[in-house]
This record gives C-alpha cells, structure tokens and sequence, in this order.
C-alpha cells in the first residue's frame, strides 16, 4: 500500500514510496478514477476525495483541500491537475504523470472510439442507452460526495458563509470565476480565523526540494520540449500550415487562457471552430459536446473530438482515419501538456508555503470558494440531468439557470432516487451501483 503521507512519524514521512509495488497500486486508484469519471469536474473531484481520502486514507483531508484550492487558481482542467497533483504527494513525478495520464486515458480512448464510429455509422442508440442509465448513477454518487467535501472543507460559520456566498455569485449571478476566488482570497486573508494547530509537514520536499536548479529548469525546459514536439515535427515533416499545426497552435493558446475549466471556455471555442475556422458544423460541436458529457473524463476531451474532425476532414497526405486519429492525439497532448507542467512546477512551491498562517488564512477562503464552486456545478450537473430544458431567467444583475419543471426525465429520476437509494442505505460500491444503472437505463430505453 502507499504510505500515508499525513502520519506524523519522520521515518514513514520521510520515506520515498515510489517502488513498483507502491506506483502500481496509485495507477490503480488512478485508473480506477478515471474509468469512473462521468459527468464533469464536481464528479471528478468527488470521486478522488473518496478514493484518495475517505478509502484509502493516502491524505487528509486537508491537504487534499489545499491542493484543490491550488488547482482551482491554475489554467485548464482543474480534476485533471488535481488527479497530478494528489499523485505528486505520493510518488513524486513519477506519481503526477501516473495518476494524471490514467485520469486521461480512459476518457481520451472512449472518445477515439465513439468518434469513429461517428463519422463512420453517426449515432449509436446502444451506446446512448449505456450512458443513459449511467446519468443517474453520477448524480446519486455527486449528491453523496458532495456532502462530504463541504463538511470536512468549511470549519466555522465565517467559511460556510463564504462558501454560500460564492455559490449565489456564480450560480445567480454568472460572475467570472477567477473574480469570485480572488475576492474569496482577499476574505480569507483579511476576516478568516487564524488557523489552530500545527499544519502537516510537507509531503515531498525532500524529493523534489524546491530550486531553480531542480524543479524548475530541467523539468520546465523539458516540460516545454514535449509539449512543442507534435507542431514541431509536423511543421518539419508535412508542412508549417498542416492542420496538426495549426489545431497544436489554437488548443495550446486555449490550454494557457482557460481559467475556471472547460465551462468557462466552450463557447468561445464552439464560435472559433465553427464559424471562423470552419473545422465543423454547428451541429457536430453540439454532439461533440454531449459526447464528451457522457463519457468518462474531463469535459475539455471535447476538444479531441474537435480535432478528430478537423483532421478527417483535412487529413492530406494521410488517409482520412489516421489524419483524424493523429490529430486527435496531437489535440489531447497540447491541450494537456501544460497542465502537468504548472501541477508539477508548482506544486513544490504549494507545499513549502503551507505553514505560513496568512497563507493558510488565504487558502481556506479559496477554499470555501472551491466548495461553493463544486456546489455550482452539481447544480448545474442535476438541472441538465434530470431536466430535458432549462431556461434563463435575466432580471437586473441576476441570471439563474432555472429548470423547466414539466421536462422533467421521469425515468432518469427513478433512477437516481435509486442510485441514492443503494448508496445511502445499501452502501453499495461504485461499480455495482453503475452496473444497475447502465442495465437500468437499457431496460428503459428498450422496454418501456
């Protein structure tokens, strides 16, 4: 097992548990993740807290909390940044790149293959089916994780406060979300209380001590050669305006500029692609989108789907399968890549910081800002789910994501009350759970 890096015993703290019985049982847990991570960042995040913390007990729920707060103020997928970052406490880089790629990977292949048979045989009603049923699953599993997270990130009525506060900011009044961390920051320095006891010893610095010579410019100045290489190789051996340079350049410039997630980017991107560069149709980004909502991993894997188009479309000199499956790969890999390094990079500095009290101050407003942030999103996650239509209600400063009440799914919400139902009171485990409510989606799709 993977030592636990909250134990207050110098031996075990300070040793290394990077051996190969130690990485594979984190590439378990991380795959088991991210086979399992439907239905957005607020799932994500949930499941990681229950395997990382309330399951396997590898960190506390602090410093899983501070790493989240960390991860929220970056560029791109936060889950994705967070599985890095929760790998990295336990296995150094070598942990990070681990837990971080098989977050990816299962999302990345499902989504490879659904591609394909998209542009080969277009809908598939089975699949539909499968992921159907699993809608409900999700939620039950959002709502019960949901509850944990909030309990053990918000001490005190100050923070609780701060955490409502910023869920009515950005569910009633869509204000930016970088804005809503800041002032949530800003709070936490200024009126938060003054953090008791002693803080946990930092989990790696004598792995990855923090220094320009060690963390910094070999794994940056590496770290900015992987990333480059598909555009540079492309550009050298097809031709500086072949379309994998052309979607390395835009998917990288997206990767740097997307503060807040994907949410805070797709429409922006869906008006770039559709309308400016002609990759796709305004309908095929509509189903792009609802493929990237059901299969497993981070919703920005939309952009794979983007670039699995353009390639096919512009697949010169190759055949139009392998220009599409090249220029998805090369659209994942850009899109990801700077991720790792601002985890990798800067986790270190995180971590050597996290005994300064003003900081700590700091992060627990960030912190309660990130809780009402996941709180969004389950809203946001349950109003889509349960609901066939949503509408927005725009009265003044307000803008409030409002379910249309007589759309609700019938089916899908029997579902979910029985989701909730077997994890509440059956305790049943996740894959079980799923398991009835992929069959319980087929059983209504073809028999009702």
């Amino acid at each position: 097992m993977v030592k636990d890096v909250t134990d207050n015993d110098e031996t075990k703290r300070n040793a290394t548990p990077s051996d190969e019985g130690n990485l594979v049982s984190l590439a378990t847990a991380g795959l088991k993740i991210g086979v399992l991570s439907f239905g957005g960042p607020a799932v994500q995040i949930a499941l990681m807290h229950d395997e990382f913390v309330t399951r396997r007990k590898w960190l506390s729920a602090d410093r899983f909390q501070h790493a989240l707060s960390f991860c929220m103020l970056l560029p791109g997928p936060e889950a994705q940044q967070l599985a890095t970052y929760c790998g990295w406490l336990m296995a150094g880089v070598r942990g990070g790149l681990i837990s971080g790629l098989l977050f990816i990977l299962p999302g990345a292949l499902i989504m490879a293959a659904l591609s394909t048979i998209y542009v080969l045989y277009g809908a598939v009603p089975l699949v539909e089916a499968i992921f159907y049923g699993l809608k409900g699953g999700v939620l039950a599993i959002v709502l019960q994780a949901l509850w944990r997270i909030t309990q053990k990130a918000l001490a005190g009525a100050f923070l609780k406060g701060l955490c409502l506060a910023a869920f009515i900011a950005l569910f009633a009044f869509n204000l930016p979300f970088p804005l809503v961390v800041l002032a949530a920051g800003l709070l936490g320095f200024l009126f938060a209380p003054n953090p008791t006891g002693v803080p946990e010893a930092p989990a790696t610095p004598e792995r990855l001590p923090v220094s320009k010579q060690v963390s910094l410019s070999p794994l940056l100045l590496k770290g900015l050669v992987l990333w480059a290489a598909p555009a540079a190789l492309a550009a050298l051996l097809i031709a500086p305006d072949h379309i994998l340079v052309r979607l390395s350049g835009f998917f990288s410039t997206l990767a740097v500029v997307s503060f807040g997630g994907a949410y805070a980017l797709l429409s922006y991107m869906a008006q770039v692609v559709v309308d400016t560069l002609g990759w796709l149709s305004p309908e095929e980004m509509l189903d792009g989108l609802a493929l990237a909502e059901t299969t497993p991993g981070p919703l920005i894997l939309v952009t794979q789907f983007v670039g699995f188009l353009a390639g096919w479309r512009f697949a010169d000199p190759f055949a139009p399968l392998t220009g599409a499956l090249l220029a998805a790969a090369v659209t994942t890999w850009v899109t990801f890549a700077p991720s790792f390094l601002f985890v990798l990079i800067g986790a270190p500095f995180m971590e050597r910081l996290r005994g300064i009290p003003a900081l700590r101050r700091v992060l627990a407003g960030i912190s309660a800002a990130v809780a009402g942030t996941i709180l969004n999103l389950s809203v946001w996650f349950a109003l889509n789910t349960l609901f066939t239509h949503t509408r927005q209600i725009q009265h003044g400063p307000l803008d409030i994501t409002w379910p249309t009440f007589t759309t609700l799914d019938p089916v899908l919400a029997v579902i979910t009350i029985m989701a909730l139902g077997l994890t509440l009171g059956a305790r049943l485990s996740i894959f079980p759970l799923l398991g009835l409510c992929c069959a319980a989606g087929l059983l209504a799709r073809y028999a009702l």
